[in-house]
Formats: structure tokens, C-alpha cells, sequence
């Protein structure tokens, strides 16, 4: 791919571009050249040593997070038997991680990203201390909880996305990202299910301090790999402001596909932990809910497999719309009844569904950071810029579920669900706000 600045009419060296759907969304942009200089640069497909650790610590810190993420808030709500407080939990992990990220920015690109790395990853492991500690308490020191976890995963991932395109190379980049994928689903899918189990054998009592527990070992585990990795080269000048500069001009890309990630982060910020908790809530069960992970979990696995294979950049319109029409459709059956049948529908549906999305917004803002040298040279930048944006729509998300739980309240069954509907929606203004520019890169592509 060749990308020309249409003021000094220079050409850059072609760019590989990679991308990831795993929490964080790590991606990778660098020119070939820098790909030849590296030393130890391999043709073929295998892992090195680095590779192979990387993974090992993204493997730890995703099956300690799988085994607890989901049971935390849970516990949280059987404590307060609020909605409104997990919003607010919900809340403060989202302001906690988009500090994070803007300021953590400049420490990964000047300075040391393990040491950032191995922080985030302490930092979920004293999270789960701090749980272990205050036990029945936990409740009243939510937003403590929600904010100390927003910034142990944004630091995590910043470092991880940036360590990761440093690391992996085209020869193994695929080899990396399939390995990757397999163990965050194999994780997201037998991880809860395992929690659930565990928990409704043993009770609450018991159950639930075993799984922190085991998260928190976990995690330590995954710090003390984490020194394994190579200290990484600093690689110029963090700039607070230059891609938040974008957002000011009306005729630059970045500026609808800011909207378009923030209504994306809309639905997300309240469907992420509202889902688990009405499954909860209408099953009184763990284990079930645990096995509506599993269930969801496996089908998204599938989806994501044969969407993945099915996508090129000239069916990514199509596909978006179909996938946000989709995602609405499957809320339709909670106007029936909200039962552990029609959230089991919902969930199956939005797993199959969701990728069709996801994906091809996905691959569109990334190809904008790689769009050129210029901006691979601030993918930092640019990266926090992205996760900003998904972030201020998980902001505005809970503070809606606030507003909506406040006010009227989750009994009232046919606002909730036309609640639900509306949000519901605003991944098809996503579709609005982007299919320009996903058209646009469609037609280069499909002429080169």
C-alpha cells in the first residue's frame, strides 16, 4: 500500500497493518523497512522467545480477568441489591481507565512500558486483595473498586498494544494473533463457567473468596513472567494534544469516526455488565450464569471465526448495517418477557451478530492510524484517541442507567425495555457517522 502527502508529494514505504479484537484491541503498523533492520528478523512463522512469554502473560492476566470480571459485579449487587451502584461501579472503572490512558500515553512512548506493563497487572491483583479484604463491605467502597480497576486495564493494555507491535513482525504476526485469539476465548468461554461451578458448590461463603483468590494468584504469576520480557526502546515525544487537534476540523476522517466510537462505547457501556446481571437476577444462580457465559461465549467464538474469514474491505458497509440492525432485532423478545429464555436468545443472537459489526469498525479506524508514516509515527496518539472516544459513550452509557434507574427504575418492565431499545440502537449512528469514510477506504482498496 502506498500512502502520498499530497503537500510534498513524498511517498512512504509500504505499511503492514494488523488488528486484534481482544480487550484494548492491540494493533501493529510499521514499514518494511524497520521490519528488514530488526535483528533476528525471521521468514518463517515461528515464535520466539519474546513472542511466546508476551502471550504467556496476556494468556494469565485474560484467564484471572475471565475468571472473576464477570462474578465481581454480581457480588457487588447481592450486597447492595442496587442497579444504580454497579452503574456507578461501571462508571468509575470507565473514567479510571480513560485517565489512564491519556496520561499513562506519554510514560509507554518516552519511558519504561514494562514497568507500566507489570503495573497494571499488580494493580487487578491488589484489586482482588482489596476485595478479599473488605469481603462483606465490599459495596460501600464500589467506586474505590470501579476506579482501581479502570486503571490497572488501562494500563495493562496501553503498554501491551505497544509492546506487542514491537515484538511480533509480518513473519509471525498471524502465527501470534490465532494462538492470542484462541486462548482469550478458550478463557472467556470456560473460565465463568468454571466460577459458576465453583461458586454454587461452595456457596458464597466459600465460592466467591476462592475465585478472587485464584485471580489474584493468577496475577502474580503473570507479573512474575512479565520480567522475562525485554526492556523495550523509547521511541520519540509523546504529543498531549495532537490527535485530539483532528477533532476540530470538520473535513478530517477522525472527526466522524470519533462519533461514530462513541456511540459504539454507548451500548457498550451498559450492555458489558447490565446482561450478566439480569441473568442473575432472574435465575438466582451462578453456575447458570456461568453457563450463559459459556453458551454466548462459544457462538461468539464461532461467529467471529467465519465473519473474520468471510470479510474483505468491499462488503464492510454491508455488513455493519446488517450486524447493527441485528443487534437491535434480538432485544425485541424482552417486550414478551424478561426471562432466562429470552436473554439466552438475546445473547446467542447479539454473539452471532456483533462480529458483523465490530470487525469492520474495527479494521476501518485502524487503517486510519496506519493510513501513512506520519501517523504510524504517533500510533500512541492516535490509539489513546481511539479508546477515548469508546470510552466517553461508556461514560454517557452509564450515566444514563443512572438517570433511567433513579428516575423511573428497572420494575417498570416496558420503559425498561424500550430503555434498552434505544440503546440499543446508537451502534446503527455508528454505521451513519462512518459509512463515509468505510466507503471511501473501500474504493482505494478495491482499485488497488
Amino acid at each position: 500500500m502506498m500512502a502520498t502527502d499530497s503537500k510534498n508529494k513524498k511517498t512512504f514505504p509500504r505499511l503492514t497493518i494488523q488488528r486484534h479484537t481482544m480487550p484494548g484491541i492491540p494493533y501493529a503498523v510499521r514499514s518494511k523497512k524497520q521490519e528488514e533492520k530488526e535483528p533476528g528478523n525471521k521468514t518463517k512463522a515461528a515464535l520466539d522467545r519474546q513472542s511466546i512469554l508476551l502471550l504467556t502473560v496476556q494468556g494469565l492476566h485474560g484467564a484471572a480477568t475471565a475468571l472473576s470480571i464477570l462474578f465481581v459485579n454480581v457480588f457487588i449487587f447481592k450486597q447492595s441489591r442496587d442497579f444504580g451502584l454497579i452503574g456507578w461501579f461501571a462508571l468509575f472503572q470507565h473514567l479510571g481507565g480513560t485517565l489512564t490512558f491519556y496520561f499513562a500515553g506519554k510514560w509507554v512512548k518516552e519511558h519504561n512500558k514494562m514497568i507500566t506493563l507489570r503495573i497494571g497487572i499488580s494493580l487487578s491483583a491488589v484489586m482482588y486483595l482489596v476485595i478479599l479484604f473488605l469481603d462483606g463491605q465490599a459495596a460501600r467502597f464500589a467506586l474505590l473498586l470501579g476506579t482501581l480497576q479502570g486503571i490497572s486495564s488501562g494500563l495493562f493494555w496501553l503498554a501491551f498494544n505497544v509492546v506487542y507491535f514491537e515484538i511480533t513482525g509480518p513473519h509471525n504476526r498471524d502465527r501470534f494473533n490465532g494462538i492470542a485469539g484462541l486462548l482469550g476465548s478458550l478463557s472467556g468461554m470456560l473460565a465463568p463457567w468454571l466460577s459458576g461451578f465453583i461458586i454454587g458448590q461452595l456457596g458464597d461463603g466459600k465460592g466467591y473468596p476462592v475465585i478472587f483468590s485464584t485471580s489474584l494468584a493468577v496475577f502474580i504469576v503473570a507479573v512474575v513472567f512479565s520480567f522475562f520480557l525485554k526492556k523495550r526502546k523509547v521511541d520519540g515525544k509523546y504529543e498531549w494534544f495532537y490527535a485530539f487537534k483532528h477533532l476540530a476540523d470538520h473535513k478530517n476522517p477522525w472527526r466522524k469516526a470519533f462519533t461514530g466510537l462513541v456511540f459504539q462505547g454507548i451500548r457498550e457501556g451498559i450492555f458489558f455488565f447490565l446482561v450478566g446481571l439480569l441473568v442473575y437476577e432472574v435465575t438466582q444462580n451462578e453456575f447458570r450464569l456461568g453457563t450463559y457465559s459459556f453458551i454466548t461465549s462459544a457462538v461468539g467464538l464461532l461467529s467471529f471465526w467465519l465473519i473474520g474469514r468471510w470479510m474483505k474491505p468491499k462488503r464492510r458497509l454491508k455488513f455493519m448495517l446488517v450486524g447493527t440492525i441485528a443487534l437491535l432485532v434480538f432485544i425485541l423478545p424482552f417486550f414478551v418477557q424478561l426471562s432466562y429464555p429470552t436473554l439466552l436468545i438475546f445473547g446467542i443472537g447479539t454473539s452471532l451478530f456483533f462480529p458483523m459489526f465490530a470487525i469492520p469498525m474495527t479494521s476501518s479506524v485502524f487503517d486510519l492510524i496506519g493510513k501513512d508514516q506520519k501517523a504510524v509515527e504517533h500510533r500512541v496518539e492516535y490509539v489513546v484517541l481511539r479508546e477515548t472516544g469508546l470510552n466517553v459513550g461508556r461514560i454517557l452509557g452509564n450515566l444514563l442507567f443512572i438517570a433511567f434507574v433513579t428516575w423511573i427504575g428497572i420494575e417498570q418492565r416496558i420503559p425498561f425495555i424500550i430503555f434498552l431499545v434505544v440503546i440499543g440502537s446508537s451502534p446503527i449512528i455508528s454505521w451513519i457517522f462512518m459509512r463515509k469514510m468505510v466507503g471511501e477506504q473501500r474504493d482505494v482498496m478495491t482499485n488497488k
